[in-house]
């Protein structure tokens, strides 16, 4: 027999960040099996959580209350220095009855933290009357108002703030809460619940203000407590909740906790009826791109995007094909502009084309791209990427497939140094209040949850230390499979009381949230403020981030792109720079010949330190022993030097040095698979396999290679069947090596690597190899300008400069610039900011002091011409110690 129903109102996630300790998938299963039709998201301040906690509970048939337990200013929320505002902020709890009272619970708690941060994220009542509609309130814990007032026995103050609320959010929109924790103070405060009710008429509901689900968490939650206070456990005088009442209770221990209140039990779900938000996740707010007068969107993209073809490729009339090769290559412009089209992303080439000529007309370095984007021609002869994908054999349904029509993604790296002026640019153009960075999350990972609940436990350093090291090193890791891996750790857990016992807490907190971050790359641009459309917060810098991470963001229609900097693009664009200043030689990274000796050479020593992707002593081992002899090795190599296909890169090896014999389990595989000798190394070979034998659409062949990816048995029988019909169909294979072709093409799919993503870091590898070889003494200083600072690489670098035979010439004021610069071929000058304590600023205006005015000639002229503010004692006895003033 089913529960009877009840509705929590009152929950706190993970996402009240190391307060809450309730895992969403959890709060689901627990409110399914107790037959809740409905739970609310309430977290202190914050919505993190919300579309996450939405799609969960969607999926379990749960209906999801969106909702925030707000702080409100006792005065003005813009106040920080009155005596009201030191004296900290009222609780209260807001539901989104629809979609109205959720856009103005996104913009009170985006308010809150852009406009109110004093300790808390607060709003005040003038606020809430404005953004009021669509909201439902409840009067929160002890630290709300009227619970407050009550619990201090102060009816007349609680009956004012109660009938406040009821005014503002309108007559049936507020109520009050009734807990009972086992807490004096809550005792106190439910005596003068009915009298309450009776004079106010507003009613009671009951809620548990839940922060961990089981009640035998209640200790692992007081350790999550200190691990937010930094407190350690056996403080007396730290901050805890004195009880273990705080918990997903039952509608059964709901109604024996508040049995004096029994129409507070039903009123949850009367509240639950009232609360209907429908996230919408098949909508787009794309910024729009403005195009030229009387041409349409699709118009001026193919505009572009032809006179790209004729640059690319030379055919000088796009729209009429000279010979067979101009035709297949219109043929496949076509057909990615019609998937463009009809998937209703012009707009959205459009506005990355736009940023990207931004950053090129301005002589920003651009990478030739990563991820999937490498694949689309319509890319590359719009310059947004540089990744030829005919010369590649790239497949542009692998970026945008018309089978699951998905955002595409591209991720755009730029130079490092000047990252910032293109996402300016794209502020400036499309609105500053349109555009926001994207908020992380730090988690208690396995081996950091260890750290942390040793500290608070007082179990001594070194202890922790080694627990954590015990968990193997994966990303992906959790204690429960360390357990299973690691004998060393399971015998620890076994016996060692210090690890038994941070374990007990370990597996209730492990992956909670630990703290908030900014994405490094990650940029959301919308159609309108996003203020309209997600909450908003700031991070430690005081700017504007959403409160939404990235895949949400992409749930609910928002183009997010990823703005890279890459430091190895302001080596190669200083490295160049440096060569066409000290030789006159303009290099051209589009023209670089693929078939240049020295740079095969380079490679096949081994010798790439410094060199993108290849620095790694097993990558320089690797290169050694089976030899690099053109690009696509390279792309091969990225490819497969990863953790997971090692196996197939041992087999790479034996083929490619001779040593295994190249075989096929069919000839229509040899044109797919030639190029890495029978090996399938990339995703995009399961398709074209998929699309030649069984007869699949690139598309749909990109459907089966995810599929395969995430191992389903059931899904596989099913595929499997499709695959085997089609190879009969379309190539008369017989069941039995069609069958035997689709077991060897779905191990390796697991697997496989995205191609285009490995080229693009190929031409990039490529590109830094043939600098070094070539002028090795202008690379070289870029890449020792670019670690200035870096007393771990620095040296690195310099060691392989005397390996190199390159003289390392010492820091002079007179001939040193301020970064490190080639003097004839086989010298580089130690740049001035490289020397510690010195830095940029005052070596700049060191330099420039010396060009303007000729040499220093003592130590009294650098003073005199210097001044005592820009060169101070530390800065002079730096210069002394390292020889720059001999």
């Amino acid at each position: 027999m089913k529960p009877e129903p009840f509705v929590h109102l009152h929950l706190h996630t993970g996402y009240s960040m190391l307060d809450g300790a309730c895992r969403v998938a959890k709060v689901m299963d627990f409110a399914a099996q107790e037959n809740m039709p409905a739970v609310a998201i309430t977290d202190h301040g914050v919505m993190f959580g919300t579309i996450d906690f939405y799609k969960a509970a969607v999926k379990n048939g749960i209906k999801p209350i969106i909702g925030c337990e707000v702080y409100v200013a006792r005065g003005s929320h813009k106040e920080r220095k009155t005596e009201e505002a030191k004296a900290g902020s009222y609780h209260l709890v807001l539901l989104a009855a629809d979609a109205t009272g959720y856009m103005n619970l996104a913009r009170l708690v985006s308010t809150a933290h852009i406009d109110g941060f004093y300790y808390k994220p607060r709003i005040d009542k003038e606020l809430l009357a404005k953004h009021s509609k669509g909201l439902i309130g409840l009067s929160a814990c002890l630290k709300g108002e009227v619970p407050g007032a009550l619990s201090r026995h102060d009816m007349p103050s609680a009956l004012k703030a109660g009938c406040e609320y009821e005014d503002i959010l309108g007559k049936g929109n507020f109520f009050v809460e009734v807990q009972n924790h086992e807490l004096k103070e809550q005792k106190d405060a439910n005596s003068h619940m009915h009298e309450f009710t009776k004079k106010s008429g507003i009613p009671l509901v009951a809620t548990n203000d839940v922060h961990y689900i089981q009640k035998a968490h209640a200790a692992a939650h007081d350790v999550l407590l200190c691990i937010q206070t930094q407190a350690k456990f056996s403080d007396p005088d730290r901050m805890r909740y004195h009880t273990n009442e705080f918990y997903m209770k039952t509608r059964k221990e709901m109604e024996e906790a508040v049995k004096e209140f029994p129409d507070s039990i039903n009123r949850t779900l009367e509240i639950a009826e009232r609360c209907n938000v429908t996230m919408r996740f098949d909508e787009r707010h794309f910024p729009t791109f403005s195009v030229p007068k009387g041409m349409s969107e699709k118009e001026y993209l193919v505009k572009n995007a032809h006179e790209g073809i004729t640059k690319r490729y030379g055919i000088a009339n796009p729209d009429k094909p000279a010979n067979a090769r101009e035709r297949d290559i219109m043929k496949r412009f076509d057909y990615e502009i019609s998937v463009i089209d009809g998937t209703n992303f012009i707009n959205y080439f459009l506005v990355v084309w736009d940023f990207v000529r931004f950053a090129l007309e301005n002589n920003i370095p651009v990478g030739p791209g990563r991820g999937s984007g490498g694949g689309s021609l319509s890319a590359y002869v719009l310059g947004i990427t540089n990744i030829d994908p005919l010369r590649y054999n790239l497949v542009f349904e692998r970026f945008l497939n018309p089978s699951r029509v998905s955002p595409p993604d591209f991720d755009i790296d730029f130079c490092q140094a000047r990252r910032g002026e293109v996402i300016e640019y794209v502020r400036s153009k499309y609105k500053p209040e349109n555009v926001a960075q994207i908020v992380t999350f730090g988690s208690l990972g396995s081996k950091t949850v260890i750290r942390d609940i040793g500290r608070v436990l007082e179990i001594d350093f070194a202890t922790c230390d080694r627990l954590s090291k015990l968990v193997p090193d994966d990303p992906k890791i959790t204690l429960a499979k360390a357990l299973e891996e690691s004998p060393e750790f399971k015998k620890a857990s076994e016996n060692d009381p210090a690890c038994r016992r941070i374990l007990t807490y370990a597996m209730v907190l492990e992956g909670l949230p630990r703290n908030t971050g900014t994405h490094a790359a990650g940029v959301v641009i919308g159609e309108k403020p996003l203020i309209q459309i997600v909450p908003l917060s700031l991070d430690k810098d005081g700017q504007i981030i959403t409160q939404y991470p990235k895949d949400p963001l992409g749930d609910i229609g928002l183009l997010k792109m990823d703005f890279l900097g890459l430091k190895t693009l302001t080596v190669v664009d200083e490295a160049i720079k440096l060569i066409q200043k000290t030789s006159g030689v303009r290099i051209e990274l589009d023209r670089l010949p693929y078939d240049d000796k020295p740079t095969h050479d380079l490679f096949n020593r081994g010798d790439t330190v410094g060199v993108f992707q290849l620095e790694s002593s097993g990558m320089r081992d690797l290169i050694r022993r089976i030899g690099i002899n053109k690009i696509e090795d390279l792309i091969a190599m990225i490819a497969l030097y990863r953790p997971g296909p090692m196996r197939m890169l041992q087999d790479y090896v034996n083929r490619k040095s001779g040593k295994a014999t190249v075989t096929y389990d069919h000839p229509l595989l040899e044109p797919i698979l030639k190029e890495t000798y029978g090996v399938m190394v990339y995703q995009e070979q399961v398709q074209m396999a998929a699309n030649i034998l069984a007869g699949y659409s690139l598309g749909e062949a990109d459907l089966l290679r995810r599929a395969m990816s995430k191992k389903d048995k059931d899904k596989m029988e099913e595929e499997r069947a499709s695959f085997v019909e089609g190879c009969g169909k379309t190539n008369k294979i017989a069941p039995k090596l069609a069958a035997k072709i689709f077991d060897n093409i779905q191990q390796f799919a697991g697997y496989g690597f995205n191609k285009a993503h490995s080229a693009g870091y190929a031409i990039i590898s490529y590109q830094t190899a043939y600098l070094k070889a070539n002028y090795p003494a202008e690379f070289m200083s870029a890449l020792l300008s670019s670690e200035m600072g870096n007393s771990e690489k620095l040296p690195v670098f310099i060691a392989e400069c005397l390996e190199m035979d390159l003289k390392i010439l010492p820091p002079d004021v007179s001939r040193s610039d301020v970064r490190f610069t080639p003097e004839a071929k086989d010298a580089i000058r130690f740049g001035l900011a490289g020397i510690k304590n010195v830095g940029e600023g005052v070596s700049a205006a060191m330099v420039s002091e010396r060009r303007k005015n000729g040499p220093f000639k003592s130590l009294f002229d650098i003073c005199t011409r210097l001044g005592g503010q820009q060169v101070n004692k530390k800065v002079f006895e730096s210069l002394i110690d390292c020889g720059a003033l001999d």
